[in-house]
């Protein structure tokens, strides 16, 4: 299981953008302006080599009891940090130690929170039950309200569970079984065309 993982940032906590790796070109752009009050609380991105599809979908519908789908993207990451990191772009490794069972209208969109490796406050930290309520309340409060207009009486998300270390590996690994499902082969093609081309 992932005692350590490798992810790439694209938010951190002074940024008034969401920015967004694009799939096609491979660059980070701006998705879109944060456009309410909200700023997320811990560095964002998520985790290469990982696709939330079917398998994902599967545990977060036996977790819940209901019918969800994946939501095609990879899976994402928050990571706490007592270093003020000023920008994003940049790959961190990070031990992750629970995560935020989210559902975004009918889509598993589970959020994995990690701590910083070596971190000086937060690195020992091993399972969520050591993060402190208020902290974890203030990531449930921006990923619940993140997209919700001032008018609206609700934007759509939902997080269903907070949930420890066991279960945050099982969301790894199924991820990384739906990005194998969905790209193994292209690994393989890419490295097939290369040698190819030499």
């Amino acid at each position: 299981m992932p005692e350590m993982m490798q992810c790439f940032i694209e938010v951190v906590p002074s940024d008034t953008l969401k920015y967004e790796i694009d799939k096609v070109s491979g660059y980070l752009k701006v998705d879109r302006p944060q456009k309410y009050s909200n700023i997320c609380p811990a560095l964002y991105g998520f985790v290469p080599k990982t696709f939330c599809g079917e398998e994902v979908a599967a545990f977060s519908s036996e977790k819940t009891g209901r019918t969800l789908e994946g939501d095609g993207d990879p899976l994402d990451v928050c990571i706490l940090s007592d270093r003020p990191i000023q920008h994003g772009n940049i790959l961190v490794e990070c031990i992750p130690i629970g995560g935020l069972r989210m559902i975004d209208h009918d889509e598993a969109d589970d959020k994995i929170l990690g701590v910083l490796k070596d971190d000086a406050t937060y690195g020992a930290w091993t399972d969520i039950t050591q993060v402190p309520t208020l902290m974890l309340d203030r990531l449930r409060h921006y990923f619940l309200t993140y997209k919700q207009a001032p008018d609206s009486g609700s934007s759509g998300c939902e997080i269903a569970h907070i949930y420890g270390r066991e279960d945050a590996h099982e969301v790894i690994r199924r991820s990384r079984n739906d990005y194998e499902k969905r790209f193994g082969n292209l690994e393989e093609i890419l490295g097939a065309a290369l040698s190819v081309m030499r």
